[in-house]
């Protein structure tokens, strides 16, 4: 599966983009959360306060409860303003 990560998030983890082969039971968006900033120091830095990172499955904004069976394209991002 592949993971994209934007602006700050990318910037504390250290690496745009990269693909994952996700352990058996991670099958919602907060489990994923809560499996990278399991990590290491960098994810755990980009991740302090998952309840705030915004996430994206195939282009698409989705809950924290949302499942992840089937997707191509996880993308994290931090809040958002402005329009």
């Amino acid at each position: 599966m592949k993971l994209a990560y934007f602006a700050w998030v990318r910037e504390r983890i250290g690496v745009a983009e990269e693909e994952v082969e996700l352990p058996a039971g991670i099958t919602t968006v907060e489990d994923l959360l809560r499996w990278l900033k399991g990590r290491g120091e960098t994810y755990d830095m980009a991740l302090q306060a998952p309840e705030i990172i915004r996430v994206a499955i195939d282009h698409e904004h989705v809950d924290h409860s949302e499942p992840i069976a089937g997707a191509r394209e996880i993308a994290l991002f931090p809040p958002m303003t402005g329009g």
